[in-house]
């Protein structure tokens, strides 16, 4: 008769539940705690072992198994809808506390402080998303909101709802921020154009665009750090 791996029925010192608790979540490798989510395997490995597969196809990159649809979770064995959907859950919540967190810092210092408040947020996409970043005069966020979605071009940004958000919020600096999912980190003819745009309207109320970032998931390229503002 077949069995099901269920992690119940593994020695108390091989199993996850058990360890995170006696010996903190540290201890715990990701395969662990994805086994954890899942609660059992199949009948031919144990929840670990299906977890430590499923984390092989990503290369063990949370972030890409993040990124997997519930049909490609669910092509593993043992892995039906509700497991799927659990998983996903879980890395979703850890990139929303990730996003958080940057947030939290509310001082931008660099064009590495806005990468980190915005790669939560837009560098993983599959589509193009353009945001304002609004700043007071000690460069802390006093909000942060998306224009568009879809392609990047002047007409799809509203330069007056920009300004008027930013004479609403009190804001004395922009930061610009969009991202390109191809990966590629060189600015359009139309990113620039838009730039210029957006900063000259700016000028006649004596608001600064302080820069503009373009987002991957790993890597960014500034406008102000290359002197291109």
């Amino acid at each position: 008769m077949s069995t099901t791996f269920t992690i119940k029925n593994w020695s108390q010192d091989d199993q996850p539940r058990e360890k995170l608790r006696d010996k903190g979540k540290d201890t715990l490798s990701d395969a662990e705690l994805v086994a954890i989510l899942i609660g059992s395997g199949n009948k031919d490995e144990s929840a670990v072992a299906l977890s430590q597969r499923i984390l092989a196809s990503t290369n063990n990159n949370l972030s890409e198994l993040g990124k997997l649809s519930l049909s490609q979770l669910m092509n593993f064995k043992g892995i039906g809808e509700a497991k799927a959907i659990t998983i996903t859950a879980a890395l979703e919540l850890g990139r929303r506390r990730r996003g958080e967190e940057a947030t939290q810092k509310k001082k931008i210092i660099s064009s590495a402080s806005v990468f980190e408040v915005m790669q939560p947020i837009i560098g993983e996409l599959p589509h193009e998303e353009f945001w304002i970043i609004y700043l007071n005069n000690s460069n802390k966020i006093l909000s942060k909101q998306q224009l568009s979605k879809g392609g990047i071009t002047g007409t799809l940004v509203d330069v007056r709802l920009v300004l008027k958000t930013a004479l609403e919020v009190g804001a004395v600096g922009l930061i610009l921020v969009h991202n390109h999912p191809s990966g590629a980190l060189k600015p359009s003819l139309s990113d620039q154009q838009l730039t210029k745009k957006l900063k000259l309207a700016a000028q006649s109320l004596d608001i600064k665009v302080l820069d503009h970032l373009i987002v991957t998931e790993k890597a960014y390229f500034s406008f102000a750090d290359e002197q291109m503002l």
